[in-house]
């Protein structure tokens, strides 16, 4: 509390200052108006014209409205550069617009300059085709076209991004191959390897990255390799930026979408969403959007009778967003924002292969065979996420200069819960031999995660000549809680074993209260020099520092011996510090070709192990795995050349990359064998090799096509092993030299086509198809271990559970296959309202996102999957 409120402190006098500076300023009362149309003289909503002053080089900017028209309010007099943008139509400019009172600039787009994009990549505007690093930057029209609607679906249409689907609400981000593994909900000091953004706050959460809705979102940029220095920790990889339409001074819209859809063989979802803009006075401006989706279930549930719980899966996520946006001079800005959004999903999108308590190969217990997107489960398995988030960002302009603030903090309430029958079952019925009547017992797991994260961000950028510099000061305290309970009621009692510890409840099985608080601070600075004219040199360097303090407590029998007289408490802490340097060169060699080439370094902070769960342990788990406390700083330097390049008049783009990253102690996560634990080790060496291409053509209004793919080779280049009391030497879960990093793909591409008529009274047909190929892949790297595709069915014994079975073994492959799926969308537009019909999953492909398993493999082997074939309506609507 001391800190938040010195925080508090320095965001109050520094608001003082910067309302004080112009405080005693006479308000301008300058304007320029008109209307942005396109070639056939169509209103064109969602432009973005900007007005800077020549002489102070002071920028205001306003969106079109679905008229067209637009407003730029409170400017001095004197003479300005106003441009007008729009993606798929060619940046217009105006120079030597001279503003006294009230000035008219109408503008007519030409097609098409695909790479007309305004970004903020490098913490200030510059178009798409400018930045000097690999980016990519899907528009909210585009995203809507390819039927993304989900952080997953992104990641499908953006090259060298991949997003692991690890059941309801948890995702694993990885850019350009660097990733680690799957990330368990009990490994809460695990920290991202991609940064995610909500425009200027940081949302991360290592497993649980926010799945925003996209309604009003302006687009997603996607900085692909290390992006440290001015992104910080969790940005090793890269970096995801959700950029949402900001408020708009003199402008009132209304806005929003309704839709239904139904899954084959699943059930019917909708939503509804909803937005407005609206103007306070000349100096402010409010921008909220609320919306509610009904989520369709596609996933049957077997029940211990045999009787089907259908499409358990279904739920709701909504959410509100609210902006004011107050300018109390044309220097000063101050937009404050509040985000509420929650999700609760019933079930989890998980199929099971083989479940030890429900499988074909029983003879003592009823044989089930599931079906193809069917999973036992005895309990039912919500999810609820609710996140909060509050920021306010501060902005003055000096002269030749702009000062920048950002503060925020996020609150998350995170309840997962798992039928733990299988793993339950396995141990009790298993390893300890109980009757049938009590390993059956429902058994519910219990995994609550909150977190607190406070931000505070100071920024000074600036530009002398042919210089562009930036620095700033970062801070953030998170304070994380995380438990985990399972409660078997009336276990106790049926078996005679005593379950009272001194934090564990009667029939709680496995009690765990952790606590982690890290502190971080960093400063950074990058600049800008035009060597020639054609010639930019760019250098930045982040200094960081952090520090964590963790708290853990264990008991129950399942994970303390001496349960009823101690518990397990693991106190420890980490710290460390160090540099972030990034070197660019961008050359222009023509007006439509720019050659780039980076040298960077991202880090990605160390952390503390969980004690193992010992009384589940072998003793060869005992000795492969103790030992490990703590996980060191993962750190990388990523090389990488590139080519963007626009020619056909800006109609066509290709932008190529080749990147090699070379990581120092990956931070890998493993399965500790049967201890139903995992851990983290750091492998000495990995690399990441590859390549990225982006193909986007226009070649009339009517008809636009694009092409993306992404080739990686990442792989380990250490191997780790461990020696038995007999002398033998293993590699450990997989960690061998040459086995390749899980999560992500070989090859990954999509393709897109959309082709447009004019209708009767002004309306416009539309038609997009999409296309996305994903490779194959690994969960973890312990997939790559001998053995993991064999499940030894009677490795308990005389106490294998519906024994005697009809077989010994059951297999599966650890490496996921590949799946390809096909979108199609067909609709017409006609002035302020859109309507659509779409198909997604045309086949009905049915991947396997990710491998899910208990207690190792012996107690289930299943995999999270995606949604069948969908058909949908959509209709919105812009006034």
């Amino acid at each position: 509390m001391p800190k938040l409120r010195c925080c508090r402190k320095t965001f109050i006098v520094l608001a003082a200052v910067l309302f004080g500076v112009p405080a005693f300023a006479q308000t301008p009362d300058g304007r320029i108006t008109g209307v942005v149309r396109d070639t056939r003289g169509t209103p064109r909503e969602g432009a973005r014209v900007a007005a800077t002053n020549v002489a102070t080089r002071v920028t205001r900017s306003a969106i079109t409205a679905a008229s067209g028209t637009y407003t730029i309010s409170d400017l001095e007099s004197g003479t300005y550069t106003v441009s007008a943008t729009l993606i798929g139509l060619r940046r217009a400019t105006r120079a030597d617009v001279l503003v006294a009172g009230e000035t008219t600039v109408d503008f007519v787009l030409d097609p098409v300059a695909l790479q007309e994009v305004i970004v903020t990549a490098t913490l200030r505007e510059q178009e798409l085709a400018d930045v000097p690093f690999s980016i990519a930057a899907p528009t909210a029209q585009v995203l809507r076209e390819r039927g993304a609607e989900n952080i997953e679906a992104i990641a499908a249409n953006v090259a060298g991004f991949s997003v692991q689907n690890l059941g309801p609400g948890q995702s694993q981000v990885a850019i350009r191959g660097a990733s680690a593994g799957q990330i368990a909900r009990d490994q809460p000091g695990v920290k991202e390897q991609a940064g995610v953004y909500l425009d200027d706050s940081p949302i991360s959460l290592s497993l649980f990255t926010p799945d925003l809705d996209l309604f009003d979102l302006s687009r997603v940029e996607v900085l692909r390799g290390p992006q440290g220095t001015l992104f910080g920790s969790g940005s090793l990889a890269g970096t995801v930026r959700y950029i949402t339409n900001q408020p708009e001074l003199g402008v009132r819209s209304t806005f929003g979408e309704v839709g239904g859809n139904w899954i084959n063989s699943g059930s019917g979802g909708a939503n509804f969403k909803l937005g407005a803009n609206a103007p306070l006075g000349e100096k402010a401006a409010v921008r909220g959007v609320v919306y509610h989706n009904q989520l369709a279930g596609y996933i049957d549930a077997v029940q211990p009778d045999l009787s089907v719980n259908e499409n358990v899966n279904s739920g709701t996520r909504t959410g509100v967003r609210a902006a004011l946006r107050f300018d109390p001079s044309e220097r000063f800005s101050i937009v404050p924002r509040l985000v509420y959004q929650t999700v609760r999903i019933d079930g989890w999108n998980r199929i099971d292969a083989f479940n030890i308590l429900a499988n074909p190969f029983t003879t003592s217990r009823a044989a089930v065979r599931l079906g193809e997107r069917e999973q036992f489960t005895q309990i039912e398995e919500p999810f609820t996420d609710e996140f909060v988030l509050g920021d306010l960002k501060l902005r003055y302009d000096l002269t030749g200069m702009n000062l920048t603030s950002i503060t925020s903090y996020t609150h998350r309430d995170i309840l997962v819960v798992r039928d733990a029958g299988a793993l339950t079952s396995s141990i009790t019925g298993g390893s300890i031999g109980l009757a049938e009547d009590i390993y059956t017992l429902n058994s519910p797991l219990d995994d609550a995660t909150t977190v607190d994260v406070v931000t505070q961000e100071v920024r000074l950028a600036g530009g002398i000549d042919r210089v562009q510099w930036l620095v700033g000061g970062f801070f953030s305290s998170n304070q994380r809680d995380y438990g985990q309970s399972l409660r078997v009621a009336g276990f106790e009692a049926a078996s005679d074993i005593p379950t009272q510890g001194l934090r564990a409840a009667r029939d709680e099985l496995f009690f765990s209260d952790l606590s982690y608080d890290m502190k971080q601070t960093a400063v950074f600075g990058e600049a800008t020099v035009s060597v020639i004219d054609r010639l930019d040199l760019t250098g930045g360097l982040r200094y960081y520092n952090f520090d964590e303090d963790r708290e853990q407590v264990f008991d129950a029998i399942f994970a303390n011996d001496n349960t009823g007289t101690s518990v397990v408490s693991v106190p420890g802490s980490t710290s460390a510090n160090g540099f972030a340097p990034r070197f660019i060169a961008s050359f222009k060699a023509t007006d439509g070709i720019t050659f780039n080439a980076q040298a960077a370094r991202g880090f990605r902070l160390g952390g503390i192990n969980d004690p193992l769960n010992v009384p589940l342990c072998t003793p060869q788990d005992l000795t492969t795995f103790s030992g490990r406390d703590s996980w060191r700083d993962e750190t990388a330097w990523n090389y990488e050349v590139g080519a963007k390049s626009q020619f056909m008049g800006g109609r066509t783009s290709l932008n190529l990359s080749a990147f090699y990253m070379d990581i120092e102690d990956l931070q890998l996560i493993v399965t500790a064998g049967s201890c139903s634990s995992r851990l983290v080790f750091n492998v000495p060496k990995a690399v990441s090799r590859g390549a990225e291409i982006e193909f986007a053509s226009a070649p009339s209004q009517y008809f636009d096509f694009s092409i993306s793919a992404t080739l990686n080779a990442s792989e380990l280049r250490s191997t780790l092993t461990s020696t038995d009391d007999e002398g033998v030497t293993t590699v450990v879960a997989g960690i061998e030299d040459g086995n390749r990093l899980p999560s992500v793909p070989r090859v990954q591409a999509a393709a897109s086509a959309t082709f447009r008529r004019p209708l009767r009274s002004g309306a416009e047909g539309f038609l997009t198809g999409t296309y996305n190929h994903i490779g194959t892949r690994f969960t973890q790297i312990d997939d790559h271990a001998p053995g993991t595709g064999t499940v030894n069915l009677n490795s308990f014994g005389a106490n294998t559970i519906g024994g005697p079975l009809n077989a010994s073994t059951f297999t599966f492959d650890p490496e996921l296959p590949a799946y390809n799926l096909f979108n199609l969308r067909v609709g017409f537009a006609r002035g302020d309202w859109e309507t659509a019909l779409f198909v997604n999953n045309i086949t009905d492909e049915r991947a396997f996102l990710a491998l899910d398993r208990e207690r190792g493999t012996r107690a289930r082997v299943g995999y999270l999957t995606n949604q069948p074939r969908t058909f949908g309506l959509t209709l919105r609507f812009h006034y």
